[in-house]
């Protein structure tokens, strides 16, 4: 039960930092989350449609390396 509390807590803390470097990020500076090529955005009168397909793809490679980075220093 000591692991998973510790992996909880430590998600945590990631998920507080992360939301105050997007909250100050976005007043200080361009991250261009949501605005990489190849994000599909249609905007029409009446149809607003929004698909991060790059900005899931890099997410999804940066928490794949702390992960794994994470992994080799556990044990």
């Amino acid at each position: 039960m000591d692991s998973v509390a510790k992996v909880l807590i430590l998600a945590g803390i990631g998920l507080a930092l992360f939301g105050i470097l997007l909250y100050f990020g976005s007043r200080f500076g361009y991250f261009g989350l949501g605005r990489l090529p190849g994000d599909i955005r249609i905007e029409r009168d009446s149809l607003r449609f929004f698909f991060p397909i790059t900005t899931s793809i890099v997410v999804s490679v940066i928490l794949s390396a702390l992960l794994y980075l994470l992994s080799r220093f556990r044990g």
